[in-house]
């Protein structure tokens, strides 16, 4: 009977132990999880809520669009900027500067210029909608759309999103920016 009393027994311990544990874990998720923002998609420049109940629409508009008109970023070089270990197709990546002149040509099929539509810019960030600059183009005639000054804050990449509507048709253009760093910065 002596030597079973004196037997301890741990079990019950290393029990509160990992409760306590768990406990700690969790608030401490949920800690850090409340501190950090949330970044919504602007894929169609809107909340994804509302691009996840339109679209259909949307794609439907998109295909109208595709089918009549022609959209196009003109007056931008192209960038020697090429991603690494990226297995998507990239198109065209152009070179930004910290302050630049944004243009695009809206053309039907056959190629006359559209001069009465609706053009939108969005430069945003690649997964972050914290640097996002809306713009609404300036009509400059025989198809031209254009927006001046567009300033670049920080160097890296960027996405220049076009949104072009014309009656039921809209259309939206994607192309990537890069802006350098000078060559001298330590970056």
């Amino acid at each position: 009977m002596a030597e079973q009393a004196s037997k301890k027994t741990y079990w019950p311990h290393m029990i509160l132990g990992f409760l306590a544990i768990g406990i700690t874990l969790g608030f401490w998720t949920v800690k850090h999880a409340i501190q950090l923002p949330v970044h919504e998609s602007n894929e169609f420049m809107m909340k994804y809520q509302q691009a996840d109940m339109d679209y259909n629409q949307i794609q439907e508009a998109q295909a109208r669009f595709d089918a009549r008109y022609k959209v196009a970023l003109e007056g931008m070089r192209d960038s020697d900027f090429k991603p690494k270990h990226v297995k998507r197709h990239i198109g065209r990546i152009v070179a930004l500067q910290k302050v630049n002149t944004v243009t695009y040509r809206v053309t039907d099929k056959a190629g006359n210029p559209v001069d009465d539509a609706n053009v939108t810019l969005l430069l945003t960030r690649p997964f972050t909608e914290k640097e996002d600059q809306h713009f609404t183009l300036t009509h400059t005639g025989n198809g031209i759309y254009r927006v001046e000054k567009v300033s670049i804050p920080h160097y890296g990449r960027y996405i220049l999103r076009v949104r072009v509507q014309k009656g039921d048709a809209v259309g939206f253009m994607d192309t990537e920016g890069y802006r350098r760093p000078p060559v001298d910065s330590p970056h």
